[in-house]
């Protein structure tokens, strides 16, 4: 009897077992496919914003003003990589291949606007915003990241782009290089100006800024 006991407990275990492994494999796959939709919907709009990068710089002063740039596909981008590295984590092949997919479309838009500033005469304000996720380089990146966001729900003129300071693409390091970035973040340029480091309240953001009193305003969206 003390055997079947034994026998019975053992089976009891296994099958928990088996059920949680069952059930952790299930919701890993369903991760895994979520994952791939997001990567093929972003894949789209990549290519769809690469033609619109064509397209838009081809266009005359006149008609730029009918055209919206970038900035919704940018943002709607920005959403699901959060998600994808929320959910998979900043060190996983599948988030780091589309945090470069994400950069160099950052990258592409910011030099569209610098053309576009030229061609056309006209003042974008964007900020350049360096971050890290290595865990103890930058305690204050995730605060910084909240500001700036709110400057771009407030400002939707605003173009804030993001960068991973340590991110391995060459042309981010290209840009760092140029823009002479040092490794104290965070870490801001403003409309092309000298490097700011370290956390900005709003209040000291908006003072760094002061191109923001020729973009008009729109209400934040309550999360």
């Amino acid at each position: 009897m003390q055997w079947q006991r034994y026998i019975l407990a053992f089976a009891i275990t296994a099958a928990i077992f088996a059920t949680a492994f069952y059930i952790a494999d299930f919701i890993d796959n369903r991760r895994i496919a979520d994952i791939r939709e997001i990567q093929e919907a972003i894949s789209i709009d990549l290519l769809s914003s690469e033609t619109q990068f064509e397209l838009l710089g081809s266009l005359d002063c006149e008609l730029l003003g009918e055209h919206p740039v970038l900035s919704e596909e940018l943002n709607s981008l920005a959403e699901r990589l959060s998600y994808t590295e929320n959910n998979l984590g900043n060190d996983n092949e599948q988030v780091l291949l589309l945090k470069k997919q994400y950069s160099l479309l950052q990258i592409k838009d910011y030099l569209l606007m610098q053309e576009i500033s030229r061609k056309c005469g006209t003042k974008s304000v964007s900020i350049l915003y360096f971050y890290s996720n290595e865990e103890g380089s930058c305690e204050n990146c995730g605060r910084m990241g909240e500001v700036l966001t709110y400057l771009r729900q407030t400002y939707p003129d605003l173009r804030v782009y993001s960068f991973d300071y340590n991110l391995d693409l060459g042309a981010l390091q290209t840009l760092v290089a140029l823009r002479k970035i040092q490794p104290e973040l965070p870490a801001l340029i403003i409309s092309n100006r000298s490097p700011v480091y370290g956390f900005k309240d709003l209040e000291e953001t908006e003072a760094l800024i002061p191109e923001l009193k020729t973009l008009a305003t729109t209400t934040p969206q309550e999360e």
